[in-house]
This record gives C-alpha cells, sequence and structure tokens, in this order.
C-alpha cells in the first residue's frame, strides 16, 4: 500500500511541475485497510472536484441524480442517471457543470482487490468506463453500494473479508452490465506483470528493453509471453500507453507540447508529434484544441489539492 493511502489531512502528492495534482486514499487510522464507501457528502468535496486530478486508487461511482458531465482523460460523458462509472488509478478525471449529483462511490486501492482476476476486470471495465443502467440493474447496484458503505461504516469483526466479497460481485455484476466490456481469460505471470507495468511505463517514458530489466527477463521471453497471453507486442501496448498519456496532458494541463513530449520519453518535440499523429490521427495542437478544455495547471498557479 505503499504511496496509495494517506491519513486525513496528508497534502496530496506534488506532482511534476505543470501537471494534475495526484490524490491517494484517505484513511481513517494507520494500518487502516485501503477502501472507503459511501456517499458523495460522506466521500468529502473532492468527490466532486471540478479541476484535472489523478488518483492512485480505483473509483467506482454510482449516479442515481444530476447533470452535467463526468470528464475521463480525453472523453466527456453526460450525466443522465443512473449510471455506473469506474476510474483507474492515473486516469486524469474531473466533473464540468454538475447540478443536484447525488449517488455512491467505492474507492480502494490495488492491493485491497480479491485476486488478480479483479484487477483484470477492472482495466477491462475501464475500456467502457461510463455505462447506463436500467431499471433492474439500478436497482441490484444500490443494494451493493449500499451493504458495501454500511459494512465499511460499522466496521465488524472480519469486515474487510465481506468487503472484498461484495467488491468482487460487484465488478462481476459491471462487467455483465449491456455495454460493459467482457470478461477477458486471465493474463498469467510475466505478461500480467508487464500489463500493470505498462500503465506507469507510458507515463515514464520507459523502453520495452528497460521494462524487461526491471521483471528480470529478456526482451525476447518478455515479447514472447505477453503475444501469446495478449495477442500483441509489448512495443504496441507501450506506444498504447505513452499516447494515452499524452492525450491525459494535453487535455488537462498548459504544458507545451514540448514539455508533453518530454513527459512521456520524447527528447525531440517533432519526433513526438509524428508519433502522436500516426498513433491517433491529429497532431497533439490539434487534438488540444479540439478538445479545448484545459484548465490552469499547477505550475501556473491552478487549484492545489
Amino acid at each position: 500500500m505503499r504511496g496509495t493511502t494517506a491519513l486525513p489531512g496528508t497534502p496530496c502528492l506534488a506532482p511534476r511541475g505543470g501537471e494534475p495534482p495526484v490524490h491517494r486514499l484517505e484513511v481513517r487510522a494507520p494500518g487502516e485497510v485501503p477502501f472507503a464507501a459511501g456517499g458523495f457528502d460522506a466521500m468529502g468535496p473532492m468527490s466532486r472536484a471540478a479541476f484535472p486530478h489523478r488518483h492512485t486508487f480505483y473509483e467506482i461511482v454510482h449516479v442515481v441524480e444530476g447533470s452535467g458531465a463526468h470528464v475521463l482523460d480525453a472523453e466527456r460523458y453526460e450525466v443522465r442517471p443512473p449510471q455506473l462509472g469506474v476510474i483507474l488509478p492515473g486516469q486524469v478525471h474531473h466533473w464540468e457543470g454538475v447540478r443536484g449529483l447525488e449517488g455512491s462511490l467505492v474507492l480502494f486501492t490495488p492491493e485491497f482487490l480479491l485476486g488478480d482476476g479483479d484487477e483484470g476486470l477492472l482495466r477491462r471495465l475501464g475500456e467502457r468506463p461510463w455505462v447506463g443502467l436500467d431499471d433492474a440493474s439500478h436497482e441490484r447496484t444500490s443494494l451493493l453500494m449500499a451493504e458495501l458503505a454500511e459494512e465499511y461504516r460499522c466496521g465488524a469483526d472480519g469486515f474487510a473479508g465481506v468487503l472484498r466479497s461484495l467488491l468482487h460481485v460487484l465488478l462481476v455484476r459491471a462487467a455483465r452490465l449491456p455495454g460493459a466490456a467482457v470478461r477477458p481469460a486471465p493474463v498469467r505471470g510475466i505478461a500480467e506483470e508487464f500489463v500493470r507495468l505498462a500503465g506507469r511505463a507510458g507515463a515514464d517514458g520507459l523502453s520495452v528493453r528497460e521494462c524487461a530489466e526491471r521483471l528480470g527477463v529478456s526482451p525476447g521471453h518478455l515479447a514472447e509471453a505477453v503475444r501469446a497471453a495478449t495477442g500483441r507486442t509489448p512495443a504496441a501496448l507501450l506506444r498504447e500507453a505513452r499516447t494515452r498519456e499524452a492525450q491525459r496532458l494535453l487535455v488537462s494541463t498548459g504544458l507545451s507540447i514540448r514539455q508533453v513530449a518530454s513527459r512521456v520519453g520524447f527528447a525531440d518535440p517533432a519526433y513526438f508529434c509524428r508519433f502522436f499523429r500516426r498513433e491517433t490521427g491529429r497532431t497533439p495542437g490539434d487534438f488540444r484544441k479540439h478538445h479545448d478544455r484545459r484548465d490552469p495547471s499547477i505550475e501556473a498557479g491552478g487549484p492545489h489539492a
């Protein structure tokens, strides 16, 4: 759990200049389970934050009332309750123009999950992070979210195990929703470790060779394992991760294109522009202009956590 949780009143993690603030999960006391559940009001003002920020934890949000939009990375999702949303660690998100926003949230770190299968489910759910609920799904989700909040609030003997089990049920049912991702075959071993690393590697600009060194295998062995498990090459997954991180920075910060290039591991801004256009079909400038929802960056005196 190191670095993913914080005690009440602890300042948020200081990001690199110009990047969105990074928020850790607030726990009630040292050694507490890295989990929280409750309504928007119970979770505090950050639950409705209107400025771009990242989490070190997962968030599942069940919206039951309100209007406005939820902005996640480069996508804007209209609030039309009832809906279920999933926010993954490292994604940049905020609420935009919301009014009367009500519902419940479940927050937890990767270490809290029941097993590797749940982390795989969350990665797949993150591909379709905002789905509408029919009446039956809304009712079932409401009951589960209420149970999670009550179990968390009471903290009776064995509550951590109950919370993990209820969370597992929530994830499995979320994967069954129309429009949600279908559960894939589990990714194991070195390939699984690489998939976890790839998200961070995109932000750090790591190469396949550097990832292989961190995992203690040769680049060739890594390539074989990842291709066998995912059908894709490590290089393709890293390109996707770097592109996603660049999109986040372009949309949610005032960093220059040169600074964004540097943040995702490109020493040459011109090469970064060619790479970005090849991956997205737009230049970085066009992509930023198309979205045009940047908030002032921390570096420029924007909001602090």
